[in-house]
This record gives C-alpha cells, sequence and structure tokens, in this order.
C-alpha cells in the first residue's frame, strides 16, 4: 500500500509515518519543515495543506491519506486555526477524491465535545465545542465528512483523549520538569476526576485496525486503563521518587485568573486545557474493544513511558530549534513565577 501522511514531521504525523513504513508500507509524508531523522525510505515533500494543487501532486500514486495535520490549542493560532484545521482539512479531502485514493483517514479532537453533560462520551453524544480551537476541528470534520460521503470514499475519523508517548512534548514537558525538579503539581480543582489519555502507538493499533477490516466510521479513543487525575500523576512522581506533591486549588479563582493570562498570552493553558482538565473526562471505548482493539497503555503506564524519553532525551529536545507542534516543549511564560515559589 502507498501512504500519504499529512503533517509527517509532527508527533503524531512522525510516528505513524515510521509505523507504516516498519510494516513495508510506501510512505510519502507533506509538512513544511523536514524532520531530519526520519528513516531514508519515507520520502518528504515539502508543501502547506492549503496548496491545493501541491497537495493533488503529493497524493498522485496514493492508495491511503491519513490527514493529521493541523494546528494544536497550545498554538494559540486565533484565526490561523480555521485557516489550517478546518479549510486545510476540506483541500486535502477535496484532492483525496479527485486523484481517486481508495480510504481517507482524519484525525479530530476530543475538543469537539467541549465540556459535555454526561460521561463517558459516547459514539451517540453530540459534539459541542466551547472554544476556537474546538470549533475549527468540528469544521474540519464537517467538511471532510461531507465531501468523502458525496464522493463514496471510506472515511475513519479519529477523536483521541490527550495523547502520550515518545516525542510528546507541549505542555507535558512543564509538568515533567516541575516533577524532576520535586516542584508542587498545581491541578484545578481537588483532582479527584477520571481523567483519561491515549498512548499514540494505541491510537495507531486502533485505526490501523478499522482499515485493516475496511470498518470505517468515527471512533473515539482512548485508554481503558485510567484512574482520576490526582492518582495517576500520584503514581509517576512515586515512580520516578521526586518530591513533588499534588496540590489543588481552588477552580473558579485559578480559571478566572488563566482566562486573563491567557487573554493577554501570559499563561501556555488554552481554553480547552483550564475549562475541562478539572471534569471527568473519558470516553466509552467499547465499538473499538468489539472490534478486537486493546490498549496496552495504562494511564500511568503511560506517563512513566512519556516522562523516561523526556529524559533520556532533554538536552537535544531543549536544543532543537527546528521542531514544531507537540514535539515543541511549552514555554512556561508566568508559570516560571509559580515554579520559582513551589
Amino acid at each position: 500500500m502507498r501512504h500519504l501522511v499529512t503533517g509527517g514531521s509532527g508527533f503524531l504525523g512522525n510516528l505513524i509515518a515510521r509505523r507504516l513504513c516498519e510494516r513495508g508500507e510506501t510512505v510519502r509524508i507533506i509538512d513544511l519543515w523536514e524532520d531530519m531523522t526520519r528513516p531514508p525510505e519515507i520520502e518528504y515533500v515539502e508543501c502547506d495543506v492549503l496548496d491545493a494543487d501541491g497537495v493533488g501532486k503529493a497524493m498522485r500514486g496514493i492508495d491511503v491519506v491519513h490527514h493529521v495535520a493541523g494546528l494544536n490549542p497550545v498554538t494559540k493560532a486565533g484565526k490561523r486555526f480555521w485557516q489550517v484545521n478546518a479549510e486545510g482539512s476540506r483541500v486535502v479531502a477535496e484532492q483525496a477524491t479527485a486523484v481517486g485514493v481508495d480510504a481517507f483517514v482524519h484525525m479530530s479532537s476530543s475538543a469537539v465535545f467541549g465540556r459535555p453533560r454526561e460521561i463517558p462520551i459516547r459514539q451517540e453524544t453530540p459534539v459541542h465545542p466551547i472554544e476556537i480551537y474546538g470549533k475549527s476541528k468540528v469544521a474540519g470534520e464537517t467538511a471532510v465528512r461531507e465531501i468523502c460521503e458525496t464522493s463514496g470514499l471510506p472515511l475513519v475519523v479519529l477523536r483521541p483523549r490527550a495523547l502520550l508517548g515518545e516525542g510528546r512534548l507541549g505542555i507535558f514537558k512543564i509538568l515533567f520538569d516541575w516533577i524532576c525538579e520535586g516542584r508542587r503539581i498545581y491541578v484545578i480543582g481537588n483532582a479527584n476526576n477520571r481523567f483519561q489519555f491515549l498512548h499514540a502507538h494505541d491510537l495507531m493499533d486502533a485505526y490501523l485496525l478499522a482499515l485493516d477490516l475496511q470498518k470505517p466510521g468515527t471512533y473515539n479513543v482512548g485508554t481503558d486503563q485510567f484512574g482520576t487525575l490526582r492518582e495517576d500523576l500520584g503514581d509517576l512522581i512515586e515512580h520516578v521518587g521526586s518530591s513533588s506533591t499534588v496540590c489543588g486549588v481552588p477552580a473558579g479563582l485559578t480559571i478566572g485568573t488563566l482566562r486573563l493570562l491567557d487573554w493577554f498570552g501570559l499563561s501556555p493553558l488554552a481554553p480547552f486545557h483550564y475549562l475541562t482538565y478539572h471534569k471527568d473526562y473519558y470516553f466509552d471505548v467499547e465499538p473499538l474493544l468489539a472490534l478486537g482493539w486493546k490498549p496496552k497503555y495504562s494511564n500511568q503506564l503511560m506517563l512513566r513511558d512519556t516522562y523516561n524519553w523526556y529524559l533520556e532525551n532533554r538536552e537535544q529536545i531543549l536544543a532543537d530549534k527546528e521542531a514544531y507542534g507537540h514535539r515543541t516543549p511549552a514555554r512556561e511564560k508566568m508559570l516560571w513565577l509559580l515554579r520559582k515559589i513551589s
């Protein structure tokens, strides 16, 4: 099979391209920057997903398109979210139907659900985004679905929970640094909310299974092994032998403060983070389990795995000036002051 991965130099796109290559597949990626560490068997094409002609050329001879490119919440990209996440998705789907690929995989987000009224989130739970990033992902989903349904192109839509795994940085870099230094780990509320993560390799197992079984559809994906945020962060702290403690802070006051800091560009956290991380937030993954998928990683195991990878590669990560998205360490901004007194 011949595969095209958009955003193939980013955290998830990079892992997907490598995984496909390991399976013996032919892989081409498009992105705006080239990851020089990628295997030589993976072909790189410099291209913006908004460049319809360039995307169409890159898709020639391709069987399956994996559309992963997008701006994540930490970028705080404003109107650019709509250009890349919504319009970019439309462009990629239109070109995929024009060249006649066999299947399309679209990477969405759990942010499309905003703050759901009922937990767990199920297949039939309506989308209700609460901030611009989530709204842009809904718009991208809608555009892709309409195009694929009209043309009859088989479509797999994935809504992953917060991702962890090798190469994952973003705001987790801040968490890992604070634990490494034995700082207090502040959480909104009491952290007794059940909060689900997902390892990138388990995500790939899920959707590659759906592709192999020819089961198009929309899948909400998260681990089936998780506890409360306090329990899972506490396990990581204990595992690494840190003197850190998990400290709850009042939700109302903290959210208001983070909203204000965000408005002035002084916080690394995006609205979806501070509006949902103190709530129960997890998917019912029974539809995937029924297909034969079984996640290998619990919340605790994936936190340990990602933390260990970060420590082993910390010096190289801090020296890398070219990576972006979830492969980029988030800047603490005003949180550095809190760090100093913690």
